[in-house]
């Protein structure tokens, strides 16, 4: 610090100490240690790479909207936080926001001041560019809303690079700020009148501009936050908290899919085309030759397997959906130990079912021959194969009886080829 202290009491009461002390968030610059040596009073702060000023002065590009959209909330958090906590800060600007890669902080507390102090305050507080109108009209009394005010002005240089109120003085600078944003009326803003009127100060009749001209590169969202912002009535500016719920930081709740939780990606994955085509053919076949599939599950038990993709809510529900997706899983179910032995429909009506042409005799030997074998559940059966994507009934070309049930048939197409 610049000047000397000769007591502890007098460091611990300055107002910079009292308000970091009761204050501690993620985008507040934290005070680890505070050192009086020979009179001379030494603050200790977390470490941050630079200030966002130092970032914006020999800057030749544009910052992308995405990278001033992720500060300015990180920012208006940190307000929130401390409006909250019953202080504000009343020095705003880009000298006083550290930054560290993708993380900015809120620094320099020297001038912030509780809510609920007494009047007057200091009318010379913050860098002339970011000062808010009640402030450079010697108001008596202000708060939080002069906060506001500079985010405005500071959310607009960080997308042109530019201040958007460059005044050399107190009276240059309302000029510019009438001829941004248009002049006051009384109607609008009639306290303002007041103050003006006790320092004999006349607002100059200007109309101002569209800011969207002075700020090409933002979004019409950006935008409206920056008009509400700088308003002359500070009760019309929105609160950090409204303003974390404006349409501009919408894109920051959002959660990509990467990072959702693999439960949710699961819920919305519907169930796998080749089961459901399966179990479709093996209900259409089960109604057109009843007692020709032992093998297939009652309607009633695929509408609750249905239920369970309705309401994936549990870890349970997650594997079922899992097991439900492979279909080579299907089969190693506790049921299928218990199913009876395959009958091939070939036995009761081998003209229905085989409809290719050739080797019909052949086809028809050696589903009979199949319809003796059974599913085997030990450790080395074929059945543990993850079985290939399901063939179209009929007789492929080789001679080979394609797979009238997709993911049966193919466990013994070695025999079948044989």
């Amino acid at each position: 610090m610049k000047r000397k202290y000769y007591s502890w009491e007098e460091c611990i009461n300055l107002r910079e100490v009292k308000s970091l002390r009761k204050m501690n968030h993620p985008n507040i610059v934290k005070l680890k240690e505070v050192v009086r040596e020979n009179d001379i009073l030494y603050f200790v702060f977390e470490y941050m790479e630079c200030s966002l000023y130092q970032l914006m002065k020999d800057r030749q590009k544009f910052f992308l909207e995405a990278k001033i959209k992720n500060w300015c909330f990180q920012v208006f958090q940190g307000l929130a936080y401390m409006h909250q906590r019953g202080y504000f800060h009343r020095d705003l600007k880009p000298e006083n926001f550290l930054v560290s890669k993708d993380v900015i902080k809120i620094a320099d507390f020297g001038l912030a001041r509780e809510i609920v102090s007494q009047p007057p305050y200091t009318d010379y507080v913050s860098t002339r560019w970011y000062r808010a109108p009640e402030v450079l009209l010697q108001a008596p009394t202000y708060g939080p809303a002069v906060d506001m005010w500079a985010m405005g002005a500071i959310m607009a240089e960080l997308f042109t690079l530019r201040p958007l109120f460059p005044g050399s003085s107190e009276a240059d600078e309302i000029y510019k700020i009438c001829s941004v944003i248009g002049s006051p009326t009384e109607s609008s803003w009639a306290e303002g009148f007041e103050l003006a009127s006790t320092i004999n100060y006349l607002f100059p009749d200007l109309g101002g501009v569209n800011l969207s001209a002075l700020v090409p590169s933002a979004s019409k969202e950006a935008v409206s936050l920056i008009a509400s912002l700088c308003s002359w009535n500070p009760r019309k500016r929105p609160t950090a908290s409204e303003v974390l719920q404006h349409p501009f930081f919408q894109s920051c709740y959002y959660v990509p899919p990467s990072l959702r939780p693999k439960l949710t990606t699961v819920a919305r994955t519907p169930p796998s085309e080749g089961l459901s085509g399966r179990r479709a053919m093996e209900q259409k076949y089960a109604k057109k030759y009843p007692g020709s599939l032992p093998t297939s599950k009652p309607v009633d038990t695929v509408t609750s397997s249905a239920k369970v993709h309705a309401y994936p809510s549990t870890g349970v529900h997650r594997r079922l959906e899992m097991n439900q997706s492979d279909g080579g899983n299907e089969k190693t179910n506790k049921n299928s130990s218990r199913q009876p032995k395959y009958q091939p429909p070939i036995k009761n009506n081998p003209r229905g079912m085989y409809m290719g042409k050739g080797r019909g005799n052949d086809i028809g030997y050696t589903a009979e021959k199949l319809g003796n074998m059974t599913i085997g559940m030990g450790r080395g059966s074929v059945t543990r194969r993850p079985p290939p994507p399901p063939m179209k009934a009929g007789v492929a070309a080789s001679g080979r009886s394609s797979d009238l049930f997709p993911g049966r048939s193919q466990v013994y197409s070695g025999k079948v080829a044989g």
